[in-house]
């Protein structure tokens, strides 16, 4: 048949249609060639099968040029459409409209199904294909950043990756300290220093100041927050726009490997700085052994020993030997207020002063006046000390002591008898201005001398009951004859087994004293 316009369409050439059938990737073209075999047949110059599309309805196939690419605001004027599964047949009859069925129009609509599958199944290679490329990009920036435990280095490194990976403009990284988000780092322009936990969710484009779009996620470990990781303005080619979802899916993914790699640069830091302290404790623990005697004193017609074992690597219990004037021999036994490095450090200091004030003053009230007045103006004003000091006459067997608040100490007569040395004054360091009194004994032959810290006698039982004065006055008593050292490890022994292998709670300081 003729159109009106007078121009002839070519009858369909049905063995190229068939051919197309078969051929792999020819549904547009087959598309095209039932929709010229239909116009053919219906006389139509110009007409457009349009299927639905990201954009809308968008033009698969035509004959004439009358028809746009994207059919948009309603169908043409003087044209009429025809709907078909999943599309719409617009075209301009030179005759009466065609059937609302026919074979033709079977076939165009079953090849535009065919089209519309083949475009799914290309969507969906291209998802596979982009989800391969983003994982294997994922990959290797998972390994850039896991190279890294410097934190600071790996903030850097994280922003650098996370605006590359998405082709943002802008990026910001905060870290979770103390219930607020502050800045570790940005890329690009500005960024809040820092917000609060509950702002983190309300997070909007004011984060980072000029930013248009923002993309916000968290870095997160076992579900606890520790961060929040944000990139801005996305790059296209007509400048910046918001992030896709498919962007928001990738961040997430990069925050978690972020995630991991910060916690590793944290728990690599923590271990760094316990090995610091472990290292300043050893040093620590080395001095604070240095300032104990290395052995105790010969000294004719009397046995001396002493020990002392922390209850940390370094402790607050002191004891000491002294060489004084006209061969007499200074014993001091002191227990510093607390435990640990900052006990240790007041022990040096009592160490030091009662060594260079022995030069100048004798043992008695005066000395331990300025020592009370040393320990004040060099210590924490919640740090005290408390000071057994004697000095012995061995030729007189004479004992001359002053107890600064210290646990009194024990003389087990030879009879059996038992005396303590009470108390002469304040512990150090409590009181400006303390006075304080000293106090004389004989020691026979035969008598024995205990001096102690509160962690030998305060020792626990699991029933919380203490060791007590008189439970190591018991086991003197009982080991009293045995050499010095034997004595020690007997007291030591009682006290563990008194405790029952409780972890012990406070240092414990010995020092034996025998008139042989």
């Amino acid at each position: 048949m003729a159109s009106k316009s007078g121009s002839a369409l070519a009858p369909p050439a049905w063995d190229e249609i068939l051919a197309l059938v078969g051929r792999e990737a020819g549904e547009r073209l087959l598309l095209q060639r039932l929709l010229e075999a239909w116009c053919a047949q219906r006389e139509v110059a110009e007409a457009a099968l349009y299927a639905d599309g990201e954009r809308g309805l968008e033009r698969a196939a035509a004959v004439g040029v009358a028809f746009p690419e994207v059919l948009a605001g309603g169908r043409p004027a003087n044209a009429l459409a025809l709907d078909v599964p999943g599309g719409v047949l617009v075209f301009r009859p030179s005759g009466p409209p065609p059937p609302a069925v026919e074979p033709l129009l079977v076939l165009l609509a079953s090849a535009l199904r065919q089209l519309r599958l083949e475009r799914q199944l290309k969507r969906q290679r291209f998802q596979v294909n982009y989800r391969g490329v983003e994982l294997e990009a994922l990959y290797e920036v998972g390994l850039a950043i896991a190279s890294t435990l410097n934190l600071e280095e790996l903030a850097e490194v994280i922003l650098l990756r996370a605006v590359s990976l998405l082709d943002a403009r802008r990026g910001a990284l905060y870290l979770l300290e103390k219930e607020r988000y502050v800045l570790h780092g940005t890329i690009g322009g500005d960024a809040v220093a820092a917000l609060a936990a509950f702002e983190a969710q309300a997070a909007d484009a004011a984060l980072l100041p000029g930013a248009t779009h923002l993309l916000t996620v968290s870095i997160t470990i076992e579900g606890q927050p520790r961060g929040l990781l944000v990139v801005a303005d996305k790059e296209s080619r007509d400048g910046v726009g918001p992030f896709p979802l498919a962007d928001h899916r990738t961040l997430g993914l990069f925050a978690n490997q972020a995630a991991i790699a910060l916690e590793n640069a944290r728990l690599h830091r923590a271990a760094l700085e316990k090995e610091r302290l472990e290292r300043e404790m050893e040093l620590a623990a080395e001095i604070q052994s240095r300032l104990l005697p290395k052995q105790a004193p010969m000294l004719e017609g009397f046995a001396i020993a002493g020990w002392n074992r922390p209850a940390r690597q370094v402790g607050g219990d002191y004891y000491d030997f002294l060489h004084l004037a006209d061969g007499r021999l200074g014993l001091t036994v002191g227990d510093v207020s607390g435990k640990g490095v900052a006990a240790a450090l007041l022990v040096s200091t009592l160490h030091s002063a009662v060594r260079l004030l022995l030069d100048r003053i004798e043992v008695g009230p005066a000395l331990l006046a300025r020592l009370n007045q040393h320990i004040l103006e060099s210590s924490a004003p919640n740090k005290f000390i408390t000071l057994l000091l004697a000095e012995l006459d061995p030729a007189a067997g004479v004992l001359r002591y002053v107890n600064a608040g210290h646990n009194p100490g024990l003389l087990l007569g030879r009879d059996g008898s038992l005396r303590t040395l009470g108390p002469g004054g304040l512990p150090l360091g409590l009181l400006p201005g303390s006075t304080y009194r000293s106090e004389t004994l004989s020691m026979e032959r035969g008598d024995l001398l205990c001096l102690y810290s509160d962690g030998v006698t305060e020792c626990l039982s699991p029933a919380d009951e203490e060791f007590s004065i008189e439970g190591l006055a018991r086991v003197l008593l009982q080991t009293r004859e045995l050499p010095l050292e034997e004595v020690i490890e007997a007291v030591d022994r009682a006290a563990t087994d008194f405790s029952c292998g409780q972890p012990q709670g406070d240092d414990q300081t010995l020092v034996l004293l025998r008139r042989d």
